[in-house]
């Protein structure tokens, strides 16, 4: 059987007089490397595009993090300077296409940026901040030049009992390198919590009535893909999944949206 073809979100970034259209180089070599699936940029052009077309030739979605956050509005939240930056031109791509993913069954793979869009495309709420919040930790990368030092694996964090990630890497706790200043606030209805931090903060997802595989998490896998075996692990249970869903992707009806 031929490689399974994943859609991967993009960016808009606006440099050298162009807009660009875009995805940070770690994820794309994890999925090929850690999953072994090629990953298909999908540009951010909102209900420019047919999705449904994009979706019909595609065995799998990855949801890249990004230094943008979710736009407020899409949530009931107010836009400020200091929560920023925003994309809004990916937000009108990257949630209709979890929709449309999760309806088809196509499998789903939601990373930092991307859990956050899962949680609002399914009618959640963000928390903005959080490092803020009384209680909290602060979740964000140390300031440093180093990438390695930034994105370090130094947060526990605790895989719920019988969830979609205990079948992955066994309930309990896993060190990860979580990353983030916002998070799940009010959990999306069809979302049900797969992992959290000691301070409570949400850390993965799964989408609780997906015909196919359907997380969201919090931390990187993508950037330890060669080294570190638990992020390995999540990245073969997605490519894993994309091969099953295209060895039936020509023979089963696609639900629509």
């Amino acid at each position: 059987m031929s490689q399974p073809i994943v859609a991967v979100s993009t960016d808009t970034r606006h440099f050298e007089n162009y807009t660009w259209h875009a995805a940070p180089q770690q994820y794309l070599e994890a999925a090929i490397t850690g999953a072994d699936v090629i990953p298909l940029l999908v540009p951010s052009f909102g209900d420019r595009l047919d999705l449904d077309a994009v979706l019909d030739r595609v065995d799998g979605v990855l949801l890249t993090g990004s230094k943008s956050n979710v736009d407020p509005a899409l949530y009931g939240g107010d836009a400020s300077e200091a929560n920023g930056p925003y994309d809004t031109a990916r937000d009108s791509t990257t949630l209709p296409m979890i929709r449309k993913a999760i309806a088809r069954g196509i499998p789903l793979l939601a990373i930092c940026r991307g859990i956050q869009e899962l949680n609002v495309a399914l009618g959640g709420t963000l928390a903005t901040e959080i490092q803020e919040r009384d209680g909290s930790m602060d979740h964000r990368a140390p300031v440093s030049d180093n990438q390695d030092e930034r994105f370090a694996i130094r947060q526990v964090v605790t895989i719920a009992p019988d969830s979609c990630l205990a079948g992955i890497f066994g309930a309990g706790e896993i060190m990860v390198n979580s990353v983030h200043r916002q998070a799940v606030d009010r959990l999306g209805s069809r979302l049900q919590v797969e992992a959290l931090a000691p301070d409570g903060t949400v850390e993965a997802v799964s989408v609780k009535d997906a015909r196919g595989f359907a997380v969201g998490v919090q931390w990187h896998p993508e950037y330890w893909v060669k080294s570190d075996s638990e992020s390995q692990k999540i990245f073969r249970a997605f490519g894993e999944a994309a091969r099953a869903y295209a060895r039936t992707r020509n023979v089963l009806p696609q639900a629509a949206e």
